[in-house]
C-alpha cells in the first residue's frame, strides 16, 4: 500500500462517496476505486460497503480509517515542521473554527501575530460545529481548532481559554428588558426561545442544565440558528429571546449593549467554555503554538 492509497481511503470514508473524492482530486471514480482495491488486496478483507447513496466503511475499514487518519495527520504535521525549519521564519498556521469566531475572539491576536510574524500566512477553514472541527483536524493538514468545550474526544487534546456567561438577548423595548437578569421562570415563559442548533455542543450544554432546572418544554419549541450573530439579530428584530454566550463584541467598549438590544444575565446557567483543540500539543509547530498563545493572551473574557 502507498501513502496515496491511504489518503484516498481516508477521504472516501469522510465523504462517504467515491465520486465526490474523484471530483475533489480531479481524477476518475475508477482511479479512486483502484486505490481502495489495492488496500483491500493488501489487507485481505473488504474495507467499504457499497450502498445506493454512497459507501460506508466495514468494521475492518473503520479500524484502518482510524489508524490511517491518525498516522497521516501526524506525518503531515511533521513534514510541515521540517519545511518550516528549512525555510526559517516563513510558514503557515491553519485554523478551523466557526463562522463568527475569528471576529469575536481572534481579531486582536491576528493583528499582533501578523506584526510579529510578517512572513507567516494564516489560513482559516470555516465549519459549522465542534464535531466538524474534530473531523477536520483528523482528516486535513490543520493545526488548531477553536471550539466550544465539550466531552473529551478520542485523539484530541482540549485547552479551554475563556469562560462566557450566558445572557438573554432581547429588544430594548421588550417587557423583560428592565429586569436586569433572567431566571428559569423567564425562560419558561418565553414565547419563542432562540437556541443553538439541536446537535451542537453548546445546545447539549444548555439542554443538560435546562433539564436540571425543569425546563423541558420551552426550549424544545425554540428557534435553532447556525451562529450566535444570527441569534442576536433575530432578537433585535423582535422574533424571540436569544440565549447566547456573552461574546466579545456584543457590547460597546463601555460595557453597554449596542442600541436596540438588552442583555440579561442568566445566573442559573453555568458559563460556557471555549478554547483550542489540537491533535497533540507536543506536535504543534512553533508557529502554531505562538498563534495559540497570542490568542490566549489577547482573548477578551474570563480566563479559564
Amino acid at each position: 500500500m502507498t501513502l496515496d492509497d491511504l489518503r484516498v481511503f481516508v477521504a472516501v470514508c469522510r465523504a462517504g462517496s467515491l465520486s465526490a473524492v474523484a471530483r475533489d482530486l480531479s481524477c476518475t471514480q475508477s482511479a479512486v476505486s483502484q486505490h481502495v482495491k489495492r488496500l483491500e488486496k493488501e489487507v485481505g478483507i473488504g474495507l467499504l460497503e457499497r450502498h445506493p447513496r454512497g459507501v460506508v466503511p466495514t468494521p475492518a475499514g473503520r479500524i484502518l480509517h482510524t489508524a490511517a487518519a491518525d498516522g497521516l495527520g501526524t506525518l503531515d504535521q511533521a513534514l510541515r515542521r521540517l519545511d518550516e525549519l528549512a525555510r526559517g521564519e516563513s510558514g503557515s498556521v491553519r485554523v478551523t473554527t466557526g463562522a463568527t469566531s475569528v471576529r469575536h475572539f481572534m481579531a486582536e491576536a491576528i493583528v499582533e501575530f501578523r506584526r510579529t510574524h510578517p512572513q507567516v500566512s494564516l489560513e482559516f477553514q470555516t465549519v459549522s460545529s465542534s464535531r466538524s472541527c474534530f473531523e477536520a483536524l483528523a482528516a486535513h493538514d490543520l493545526d488548531l481548532a477553536w471550539i466550544t468545550m465539550g466531552p473529551p474526544e478520542r485523539g484530541i487534546e482540549l485547552r479551554p481559554v475563556v469562560e462566557l456567561p450566558w445572557v438573554l438577548a432581547v429588544r430594548e423595548d421588550d417587557d423583560l428588558a428592565a429586569a436586569g437578569t433572567a431566571g428559569p421562570d423567564d425562560l419558561r415563559a418565553s414565547a419563542q426561545l432562540i437556541l443553538p442548533p439541536q446537535h451542537s455542543t453548546s445546545r447539549a450544554h444548555l439542554d443538560e442544565h435546562f433539564t436540571e432546572l425543569g425546563l423541558t418544554h420551552g426550549p424544545a419549541s425554540g428557534t435553532g440558528i447556525a451562529d450566535w450573530d444570527t441569534a442576536v439579530h433575530l432578537a433585535e428584530l423582535g422574533l424571540g429571546h436569544a440565549v447566547v454566550p456573552d461574546l466579545p463584541g456584543l457590547r460597546r467598549p463601555g460595557g453597554d449593549p449596542w442600541p436596540g438590544l438588552t442583555l440579561l444575565s442568566i445566573p442559573c446557567l453555568p458559563p460556557l467554555q471555549v478554547g483550542w483543540a489540537v491533535r497533540r500539543w507536543s506536535a504543534l509547530s512553533p508557529l502554531a503554538r505562538a498563534f495559540a498563545d497570542t490568542v490566549r493572551r489577547s482573548c477578551p473574557g474570563r480566563r479559564c
